[in-house]
């Protein structure tokens, strides 16, 4: 997945905002809470993507290659994954857990906040 590729997919997920910071990370938001980075690669030739996990996802893919706790966010204590080895293989897997660290993120706003944004709702 590109950085391109990534920013099209964060803002197609509702009530999704973008910001450039983090020395130049691509950071994307849902109620001004963050679920995704593109950035922060130790190899600046490759792209990086850093999503909040589910902490069953965050056991699993701790131990997959390709995959790590992510830098600043595990040390924390925090169930945050970055992939950092992104190919077309493994980009619908990716696609499926940045949309899952959006669902997570917005489970967690109040709900005045979810009914706000549109978010939540059956």
């Amino acid at each position: 997945m590109t950085y391109d590729q990534f920013n099209q997919l964060c803002q197609s997920l509702p009530a999704s905002s973008y910001v450039m910071q983090w020395n130049n990370a691509h950071v994307w938001k849902v109620g001004d809470k963050v679920f995704a980075i593109g950035g922060w690669s130790n190899d600046k030739s490759k792209p990086a993507f850093i999503f909040k996990a589910s902490e069953h996802n965050y056991l699993f893919l701790s131990e997959q290659p390709g995959y790590r706790p992510a830098p600043y966010f595990a040390t924390r204590g925090m169930k945050w994954i970055q992939h950092f080895d992104s190919s077309p293989s493994t980009d619908e897997e990716l696609r499926y857990y940045l949309t899952e660290s959006h669902r997570i993120v917005s489970l967690g706003l109040t709900k005045k906040k979810q009914r706000q944004l549109g978010l939540n709702q059956s």
